[in-house]
């Protein structure tokens, strides 16, 4: 390959489209860890295993990620940048091959521990190199590609993903995700230049004062807390849908379309009303996650009110996401990677503990308790972040992907 020029006379289309291939892994490994949302009860079927069991999938996925993304961070700190990625995506690619032809639930899980670690490594990694190779005073630029591929692979990857699923069987699905990485990974290659790493001394007295730090870790426990709730019910929205006879298979991929395009619009309200009314929009999205989730169980019966209450609840998941990582980076901007891949690990334990709940409830009560059992816990979440919204925190500039 072809050596490519200091970044400085690196021509400016090639800049945005390393980041812009920067955005498209992140689209590609987030719609990864949500896909299997949407393939759930075809996963179980084939496998002859009841949901609640194929959602441990879901936890040990999301438990990897979020005790790792740290120790990752911190073990690769060194590493060139460039091959670290180049070896984070071959890992993602195998791991999806080997999901394709898993012969059985435990091989399946054992290539979604493969995809877990890569993730983990990638989301450690991925905002300071989108940040090094986008063109000079770009950097917002970056971080809200990166962040608008996350919120697509919502919008667009779990419906996709199911889409796929339904027409040519769940393998596909991974099949084709593994697919598009091995595209993306070459286009990685031919684009980003060597990227040494810049880590210097004093990380560890970093660490150190962000884990004395009480009042970000009462935002990690709220987080923590908001995504419990929401994933003990979302995780299992697909087969919770299936009880009502009412809602065909076309019209649950639609529910999850809807949830993901409403993340778009949690996203621009964020950016627009974010920085003035942040509390506000806080409490309020934390008291509607609460409200959609105890009444989805009615709303399903009526077509108009099931759209609303989605589209509710996506934004308000956004908005609530947005809120706790604008302040969260207020505490101490010096140590915002340590912070933020703490932030995404907390996140990641939320996701886990809210499909192992979700899948406790499906055992000791039934399926259509989940909605209520994550509804209990959004109203925790509330009373935390009511909590925080009175410490008169500063918060800085997110970009809301808009």
């Amino acid at each position: 390959m072809t050596q490519l020029p200091p970044h400085s006379e690196t021509p400016r289309y090639v800049q945005y489209l390393r980041v812009f291939a920067l955005g498209f892994c992140a689209f590609i490994f987030n719609t990864s860890e949500f896909v299997p949302v949407g393939l759930l009860s075809d996963i179980s079927s084939d496998f002859g295993i009841m949901p609640s069991q194929t959602g441990w999938m879901l936890t040990i996925y999301a438990w990897i990620v979020g005790l790792m993304s740290l120790p990752m961070m911190l073990i690769t700190s060194r590493m060139e940048r460039k091959r670290l990625l180049l070896g984070t995506c071959t890992v993602f690619v195998l791991s999806h091959g080997f999901s394709a032809i898993a012969w059985d639930f435990q091989s399946l899980l054992i290539s979604r521990i493969g995809v877990a670690f890569s993730h983990a490594v990638f989301w450690s990694i991925t905002a300071s190199i989108a940040i090094r190779v986008a063109p000079p005073g770009k950097m917002n630029f970056a971080l809200s590609v990166l962040a608008t591929g996350t919120g697509m692979a919502m919008v667009l990857g779990v419906p996709l993903g199911r889409l796929i699923g339904q027409t040519l069987g769940w393998r596909m699905a991974f099949e084709a995700i593994g697919i598009a990485a091995f595209v993306t990974t070459v286009a990685v290659f031919r684009l980003l230049p060597p990227l040494p790493s810049m880590t210097t001394t004093g990380l560890g007295s970093k660490v150190k004062s962000v884990f004395t730090n009480k009042i970000l870790f009462t935002i990690y426990f709220a987080i923590l807390l908001v995504f419990t709730a929401h994933y003990t019910s979302y995780s299992y929205i697909e087969p919770f849908l299936k009880t009502f006879e009412n809602i065909s298979d076309s019209m649950t991929t639609g529910v999850l379309l809807t949830f993901g395009l409403a993340g778009i619009i949690g996203s621009t309200t964020f950016g627009y009303f974010g920085e003035k009314y942040g509390n506000q929009l806080m409490i309020g999205s934390a008291a509607g996650l609460a409200v959609c989730m105890l009444v989805l169980g009615l709303a399903a019966n009526i077509t108009w009110l099931m759209i609303a209450v989605t589209v509710v609840w996506g934004a308000s998941l956004i908005l609530t996401t947005l809120s706790m990582q604008a302040r969260v980076l207020g505490i101490d901007e010096g140590a915002s990677d340590i912070i933020m891949s703490l932030y995404s690990g907390i996140i990641n334990v939320g996701i886990g503990a809210g499909a192992l709940l979700g899948s406790v409830v499906i055992e000791r009560a039934g399926i259509a308790y989940t909605t209520y059992a994550g509804a209990f816990v959004a109203c925790l979440s509330l009373l935390v972040i009511y909590y925080i919204t009175k410490l008169g925190l500063k918060q800085v500039a997110v970009s809301g992907g808009h």
